[in-house]
């Protein structure tokens, strides 16, 4: 499938499947450039004891949720069974562009995992909005509510298929976005768009999938599309592996656009199909589907690349988010 190799600072703007690598170094956008307008990066704190939507769990540690299947991947038990209550803090900070003119509509992005973002991707986006490269957007980025994995709060908010954790960003966090920054953030869905990297990046998608009508850009670095949804359901027994087994498959074709990337060593990279666990061979059908039905979407397979590879990341994080806002007004 993938047959198009190509320089990763050399990415076009096509749609399709590419290969990088192994060879990576930073893009001059990912340092500070003399001359470009610098943004303001607000920040605030949210109580997990005000939302409806996650008051908070940590994953307890016990038989039960210490049990592997045979290739070593974690079993999900029942929620009773793998967590107890637990309130949390998470951090929210906000760039608003210098350009952003007070009182007006911005397009946004939201990015998961927001720390581990927020000290690279200002001076990214000021480069490329100062180039008119991308449109002057608000970027929201989001702290996760704590752990990983399958009963955990991070695990419950990213890796559960359904439209919740796109509800608490829209009733929980962009009205205090709104109110700390003192923007306004569009509602048209093609100038809102989401981000992130391994189960951050299924989240990314799952908020554009359940509900179109709010984004439909995407962003996935190493996407989490395997079998780590906690607690289970039998609506969705594989987690986000059903996106490419079954769901996209089965579904008509949404008006989503995803700029996706895996790493050739990613996560359990040697593990067989039946594991369902196997993070490039997800990606690989993630992106064999998306083309089958049609979307609009580009693929990155990178040489070399581990899991969430800092140096694809700052290789191909402008290229990425000028391929994934092509065509919106600047």
């Amino acid at each position: 499938m993938i047959v198009k190799p190509v320089p990763a600072q050399k990415l076009p703007l096509d749609n399709g499947d590419y290969v990088i690598g192994p060879d990576y170094a930073p893009a001059p956008e990912t340092a500070l450039q003399p001359g470009a307008p610098e943004g303001a990066v607000h920040a605030f704190v949210m109580s997990s004891t005000q939302s409806k939507f996650f008051p908070g769990i940590k994953r307890l540690e016990n038989e039960i949720t210490r049990r592997r299947d045979a290739y070593g991947n974690r079993i999900a038990a029942q929620e009773s069974e793998q967590s107890v209550a637990a309130p949390y803090l998470r951090t929210v900070w906000v760039y608003v562009p210098k350009q952003y003119v007070p009182g007006t509509v911005a397009p946004f992005m939201v990015v998961q995992d927001g720390y581990g973002y927020v000290r690279m991707m200002p001076r990214v986006l000021d480069s490329l909005i100062a180039a008119k490269r991308i449109p002057a957007m608000v970027v929201v980025f989001v702290d996760n509510g704590g752990g990983d994995a399958q009963g955990s709060e991070r695990g419950l908010e990213y890796d559960t298929l359904s439209g919740r954790y796109s509800d608490f960003i829209e009733t929980d966090v962009l009205p205090r976005v709104v109110k700390e920054a003192r923007v306004r953030l569009t509602a048209d869905p093609e100038g809102r768009a989401t981000m992130g990297a391994s189960s951050g990046a299924a989240c990314a998608f799952t908020m554009a999938w359940y509900h179109p009508e709010r984004y439909r850009r995407v962003l996935s670095y190493s996407g989490t599309f395997v079998n780590q949804q906690s607690p289970p359901n039998a609506e969705t027994p594989r987690g986000a592996w059903e996106y490419h087994a079954t769901i996209l498959p089965n579904a008509p074709r949404k008006p989503i656009r995803i700029w996706m990337e895996v790493g050739e060593k990613d996560l359990h990279f040697d593990d067989p199909e039946e594991t369902w666990h196997n993070w490039p061979d997800a990606n690989n059908r993630m992106a064999a589907v998306l083309k089958a039905k049609g979307y609009d979407y580009q693929y990155v397979f990178a040489k070399g690349a581990v899991h969430v590879d800092p140096r694809v990341t700052e290789q191909t994080l402008p290229h990425a988010l000028e391929w994934l806002w092509r065509g919106y007004p600047r």
